[in-house]
């Protein structure tokens, strides 16, 4: 059973910054994803297994950094430059199985575990 659990969030002011830690049972390919209120759940970042490729939603390009750190099996996503329409419930996935060490997953439906997700929340 694999177990995702998520830290960081809160309240920020529009321009702010806030960070996200999903810490994992293993190791896997990771990603971020968000939901706000009466929208679809959607991507917003991604990280290979071996960490060399990443994956941004165009909305937080260069604004959003997915890291990770393979000896701790954690997945940090650092959020800057916060905008009102960033506020959501941010969740961590794993992709389990076989696949390519190098690849990046961006769908939702690629990933097979999730965590309890956190609440961000930026104000204008």
């Amino acid at each position: 059973q694999v177990q995702l659990v998520e830290s960081g969030g809160g309240l920020v002011q529009a321009g702010g910054s806030l960070g996200l830690s999903c810490a994992a049972s293993g190791r896997y390919a990771m990603g971020w994803f968000r939901r706000a209120p009466g929208k679809e759940r959607e991507s917003v970042a991604a990280i290979s297994w071996s960490g060399g490729r990443t994956y941004y939603a165009d909305s937080v390009k260069g604004r959003f950094t997915i890291s990770r750190d393979n000896a701790k099996n954690t997945v940090a996503l650092q959020m800057n430059s916060l905008k009102p329409e960033d506020t959501a419930v941010y969740s961590c996935a794993a992709k389990t199985g076989e696949y390519y060490s190098g690849s990046v997953y961006s769908g939702p439906r690629e990933y097979d575990y999730w965590g309890q997700g956190t609440q961000v929340t930026v104000s204008s």
